[in-house]
């Protein structure tokens, strides 16, 4: 549930982001695409690097070793 909720909220902040840059900084073709393009991005990775980082720590690769003695 908690990825999904999350993930929904990325899209929604990259829609908004979107609708902003698309607004405020309307200087024409190219550069709106390009200003599109930079936000899509951006809220790309940042969705990546928090997917990673949460799909890891479901299944760590690195197994603490428990002392038997303690």
């Amino acid at each position: 549930m908690g990825f999904l909720v999350t993930t929904l909220i990325f899209v929604v902040v990259g829609i908004i982001s979107s609708l902003c840059v698309r607004i405020c900084c309307n200087r024409g073709p190219s550069a709106n695409l390009l200003h599109l393009t930079l936000v899509i991005t951006a809220t790309m990775c940042c969705w990546m690097m928090w997917a990673i980082v949460y799909l890891a720590q479901m299944n760590p690769l690195i197994v603490p070793i428990l002392n038997e003695t303690e």
